[in-house]
């Protein structure tokens, strides 16, 4: 069985995991965009642990996974030992590398549960979770979270993600805004720096990654191991060839221009519905493609109107002649928005 190896990891850009967006079809976009020898971490959606041991995996969408997809890492929602224990040993058989925990979904359903963010309002309570998933996996497991909300000074998190390495966290990836600032206001790199420069452990940044230039900066500003991108990656696979050939591979033809990303949103966009089409059938299909399509848009100029054109569709077939209809103009991609991320 492979596990997630942090000397072999050689490309700085992951997906972060995101509900309704880090599935097949996105995975399988970005990764056509990568260099063949690069590896990263592959996340999945966000998967409740109280669901999983009852799923069939091979057919669940949130879980379907690539056959040749290294270093995939199922992000899991829980708080309990036995619904954990079973839900790792799923996703270990299913060919898991690792396994994330969530404590950085901060949305009422999650908090309800004491899942996601809530876990970290009580150290004790949350290095147990740790322990939990730690014990029940012969794979590494990792935690993605947020700033503490109630931190008084750097030593706060400092000494909460200490517990959490104790109890068995191999690595962490820090989203460095509060719970309650949701996507709003400026995410707190030096927090991430403060990490890196505190703990052994590998760091991933995540927070405000909007370009390749963001992620070269996030790199060179913090020291974090890898940078993690959420739905501007989902708006821009081609993010991933951008920062390849930052690092000389040989990837072809690059967008760099607002009028080449334009084109190639277009592009991207009708493979994502031929491969939603594919793998989650008519109906889910259109319902994955709206979905996208109100988070990716607002980076493409007249993109509302583009919203406009998915709900009208009654079938992918239709949205994809849309598309087509639509890109024969010209269209430019801003290079950032207001989107918090």
């Amino acid at each position: 069985m492979n596990k997630v190896d942090w000397t072999l990891i050689n490309f700085p850009l992951s997906l972060a995991p995101m509900v309704g967006l880090s599935h097949i079809v996105l995975r399988e976009i970005i990764q056509s965009y990568m260099p063949a020898d690069a590896l990263t971490i592959w996340p999945s959606e966000m998967l409740n642990s109280r669901r999983v041991p009852g799923e069939n995996l091979a057919t669940t969408p949130e879980t379907l996974k690539l056959a040749n997809e290294t270093y995939y890492v199922p992000q899991i929602l829980g708080n309990e030992e036995k619904p954990i224990q079973e839900t790792i040993k799923k996703l270990q058989q299913w060919g898991a590398h690792g396994i994330d925990i969530n404590m950085g979904c901060p949305v009422q359903k999650a908090l309800k549960h004491n899942y996601g963010v809530a876990l970290m309002g009580d150290i004790e309570y949350a290095a147990g979770v740790v322990r939990m998933a730690a014990e029940s996996s012969v794979l590494p497991v990792s935690v993605k979270l947020r700033a503490i909300e109630s931190q008084q000074s750097d030593v706060d998190l400092i000494r909460f993600v200490g517990r959490l390495i104790e109890a068995g966290a191999g690595w962490i990836c820090l989203h460095p805004r509060v719970p309650s600032q949701q996507r709003r206001g400026v995410a707190d790199w030096e927090q991430i720096k403060l990490l890196k420069q505190a703990v052994n452990v590998p760091i991933i940044g995540n927070g405000d990654i909007q370009t390749a230039a963001d992620v070269w900066r996030m790199k060179n500003q913090t020291g974090c191991d890898l940078v993690m991108a959420g739905r501007a990656l989902a708006a821009r696979p081609w993010m991933a060839a951008q920062i390849a050939d930052d690092m000389g591979f040989n990837v072809g033809f690059v967008p760099r221009t607002k009028q080449e990303e334009g084109h190639e949103y277009g592009l991207c966009l009708l493979k994502f519905i031929q491969l939603s089409r594919k793998y989650f059938g008519e109906s889910l299909a259109l319902r994955k493609i709206n979905f996208y399509l109100r988070m990716t848009t607002p980076w493409l100029e007249f993109g509302h109107s583009l919203i406009g054109l998915g709900h009208k569709a009654k079938s992918t077939q239709e949205l994809e002649m849309n598309v087509i209809d639509f890109f024969k103009y010209n269209h430019q991609m801003s290079e950032r928005t207001e989107l918090r991320l």
